[in-house]
């Protein structure tokens, strides 16, 4: 190599690490924009607003959050892998958006693996496998025995394609070989109305979406569709202790950035968010959402999303579910 180009090139390296480190050492000293692919209101909204209040008190700079939903939360993800990846950009998103949607939605060449780099995981909620009243199951083996005595004549109804209660019910179709028809609503709340009207037979909705139904006799909890019991409903089992071993379709929220943010950054942005999810006042607001706390390395996540789209990918392919122009 040219000597004076090998000098050239140490001087521009030796540079770009001290400009990067200024950025670390500074950070931040702007606000920081949370997106957010789903509208006001709904899980990944709230979980987002819980973590960036409390960020924005530890970082001493406002984390704003902004909602731009549409497809499954693609159009805040596309938005994100094209923002500069300085740490003031970042994303709370869902098992939905990284590790679903890509697979659904053609029109956006998305790869979560590799346009993002994890953060820390929020929490996990889980689901809960409900029937209606007039369903004459009274657990996970009476259902799956019904529905093979009659193939088809069952539906189950999600907020929308490729919702994470959607994904649960064709996850819990496939490993059990029952036929179930899936009715898509636009939103969980309209679709709990219909289960609640007998308008079909069966959902896997967000527990605290359902819990007073529950309680007050109007919907039938048969198992909880995480991997433990719920701390604040035990006596509803869990899927995979009623006769399918390792079935596990909780929603789960993760915070990402662009892919090259420097690592510096993420380490302290995971730290930050490790501080949150320790506070008191937090961990209640989790455990009455009937949520688990979340944590781990950057690294653990980014391996846990990568586990999570070659899972539910390959449950859009066996299923057959169809792409989305």
């Amino acid at each position: 190599m040219n000597p004076m180009l090998f000098i050239a090139l140490v001087v521009i390296t030796y540079f770009s690490v001290a400009e990067s480190r200024a950025q670390t050492a500074n950070y931040p000293d702007k606000p920081i924009k949370m997106m957010v692919g789903f509208s006001a209101g709904g899980g990944t909204d709230v979980i987002a607003r819980i973590v960036a209040q409390k960020m924005s008190e530890g970082l001493g700079q406002s984390v704003l959050v902004e909602n731009r939903p549409g497809a499954s939360g693609m159009i805040a993800a596309e938005a994100v892998t094209k923002s500069a990846p300085d740490g003031y950009t970042l994303m709370m998103g869902s098992q939905t958006t990284l590790a679903v949607a890509p697979s659904l939605y053609r029109k956006f060449s998305i790869d979560p693996a590799k346009d993002f780099v994890g953060v820390a995981l929020a929490g996990t909620s889980p689901l809960v496998l409900v029937v209606h009243p007039s369903v004459p199951a009274q657990s996970v083996h009476d259902l799956i025995a019904i529905a093979k005595a009659k193939p088809g004549t069952i539906n189950f109804g999600s907020g929308g394609l490729g919702t994470t209660p959607h994904m649960a019910g064709e996850l819990f179709a496939y490993v059990t070989g029952i036929k179930i028809a899936h009715i898509a609503y636009r939103g969980e709340a309209p679709a709990i109305n219909d289960l609640l009207g007998g308008q079909f037979q069966m959902m896997f909705p967000n527990l605290s979406a359902v819990i007073g139904n529950v309680k007050a006799g109007s919907l039938r909890a048969l198992a909880v569709t995480s991997l433990q019991r719920v701390a604040g409903s035990p006596e509803i089992p869990t899927v995979a202790e009623s006769g399918i071993p390792g079935f596990d379709a909780a929603t789960w929220f993760a915070l990402v950035a662009p892919a090259g943010t420097p690592h510096d950054l993420v380490l302290r942005l995971n730290a930050e968010v490790k501080r949150v999810l320790a506070l008191p006042d937090v961990k209640q607001r989790f455990t009455d959402l009937g949520m688990s706390l979340g944590g781990g390395t950057p690294s653990e996540l980014d391996i846990y999303i990568k586990s999570e789209i070659e899972k539910w990918s390959k449950v859009i392919k066996d299923a057959d579910i169809r792409a989305l122009d």
